[in-house]
């Protein structure tokens, strides 16, 4: 049976991206890298992960991106190599985001990634990305103890988004916890810090939360005295 236009003009384009992919010009690489997106997953992740050592880290991170809406169990285990493997950290946050996509199933990856990465970039998209996926039970837990090693990184970044993560345990069993470790962060290093946590603890119904923020309302930093008048409107 004979191929129609349609059919044969997608053909082509597959032969010109396979051929592409391979190229010295890292725009063709790029150019096909996306167009596999328009393609099948049968067809496009296995092309995909051929790049996977594609010397630039902009491709690699374009095949982690399309990977990551592809999800297939081929994509999965190519993503958690880049997390795990990839030598640049915009490539490793990338696959942090695409693996997202995957729900529950890549939460254990990327507590595991947390322990081990310790690039800023990695660890903030890490727990970013965690607080968007349901967390309970013994997970709630690691993920409530990631946030507590967040808080002693000595990148403010990611001690900003620990302090954000330990925020949803204020109407769980493990609101006495986290108050504990938010609580002094109200004589923090740092402004953004102390800023954080003055969001962080209006969602505590506690008279320890509210003396906190009375505090940080005659902090030294314009910026975190801001953040704790909005407690305290109502």
């Amino acid at each position: 049976m004979g191929h129609t236009t349609t059919e044969y003009r997608q053909a082509m384009d597959l032969e010109k991206i396979e051929l592409h992919l391979s190229s010295a010009d890292l725009q063709e690489r790029l150019r096909a890298t996306t167009a596999l997106r328009a393609y099948g997953n049968v067809v496009a992740v296995p092309l995909l992960c051929g790049r996977l050592q594609d010397p630039e880290f902009i491709v690699r991170s374009l095949v982690a991106m399309i990977l990551g809406h592809k999800r297939t169990a081929e994509g999965f285990s190519a993503l958690t190599t880049l997390l795990q493997d990839d030598p640049d950290a915009t490539v490793r946050a990338e696959a942090v985001h695409a693996l997202s996509h995957f729900g529950q199933s890549a939460i254990d990856h990327l507590m595991a990634a947390f322990r081990h990465d310790q690039h800023w970039l990695v660890r903030r998209s890490i727990i970013a990305t965690l607080l968007e996926l349901p967390l309970t039970g013994d997970r709630a837990v690691d993920f409530f103890n990631l946030c507590t090693v967040a808080l002693r990184d000595s990148d403010v970044a990611v001690q900003e988004v620990g302090v954000e993560g330990l925020a949803i345990f204020a109407t769980t069993p493990l609101r006495t916890a986290a108050l504990d470790k938010l609580i002094p962060l109200v004589k923090a290093d740092h402004w953004q810090t102390r800023m954080a946590a003055s969001r962080a603890l209006q969602d505590f119904d506690n008279h320890q939360a509210r003396e906190a923020l009375v505090q940080l309302r005659q902090d030294p930093d314009h910026r975190v005295v801001g953040g704790a008048l909005e407690g305290l409107v109502d």
